[in-house]
């Protein structure tokens, strides 16, 4: 789903003075072929009997066409770690990052929040990438199983923590707008790696906290 480079200068400025260290995180999918998306657009149209070429819809097909380009392309960033110099070992917790999403079976939005949590180990992370790594996984044709998991291994292959959780809770237009219409019902999943799933004390901690948000 994603390469990491570790670019060349900056690892051997980090192993030197042992600052902030970065890995440049970049997504590996395919870009999204505009004009083909635009056409395809237009014969959906023109397939549910409208008219691609009416005033008010001539240039539907560039907008829908650009905004799925902007909800499936995460942006690309630097994961920040530093040393854990001070030998912090309880739960860091981000609450209630916002989650942006497509169901891959409907193509409709699930839209809600992620509650992000490590135990670190030698290195810590800079708060804000625990949203970026969401993001890079949440632009993407998705399941909500499958992207709550995906975060979680993601970080523990890059962060190496002793332990990561993650919980995501959204709704879902495909449940929410057609089919049983179940207007504001969430979907709640989870995954827990690590000292998380393994100690049952921080396990405890950890779903504690993402339920008081």
């Amino acid at each position: 789903m994603s390469i990491v480079n570790l670019e060349p200068e900056i690892a051997a400025r980090s192993s030197l003075t042992d600052e902030g260290r970065r890995l440049r995180v970049v997504h590996d999918r395919q870009e999204v072929n505009l004009p083909a998306a635009e056409r395809a657009v237009r014969d959906l149209l023109l397939a549910l009997g409208r008219d691609p070429y009416s005033p008010h819809l001539a240039d539907t097909p560039r907008r829908v066409a650009q905004s799925f380009s902007e909800m499936l392309t995460p942006r690309e960033f630097d994961l920040t770690t530093f040393p854990n110099d001070e030998g912090y070992d309880e739960l860091v917790l981000a609450r209630n990052i916002p989650v942006q999403s497509l169901c891959e079976h409907h193509m409709l939005p699930f839209t809600g929040v992620a509650h992000v949590g490590y135990l670190p180990g030698e290195r810590i992370l800079g708060l804000s990438k625990l949203a970026r790594v969401v993001e890079l996984f949440a632009r993407d044709l998705q399941v909500q199983e499958r992207l709550t998991v995906q975060v979680a291994n993601w970080l523990q292959e890059n962060l190496l923590p002793r332990g990561v959780g993650v919980v995501i809770e959204a709704e879902h237009q495909c449940m929410s707008m057609r089919g049983v219409r179940a207007a504001g019902s969430q979907t709640i999943t989870s995954s827990v790696l690590g000292a998380l799933r393994e100690d049952p004390r921080s396990r405890q901690e950890f779903f504690t906290l993402t339920r008081n948000g």
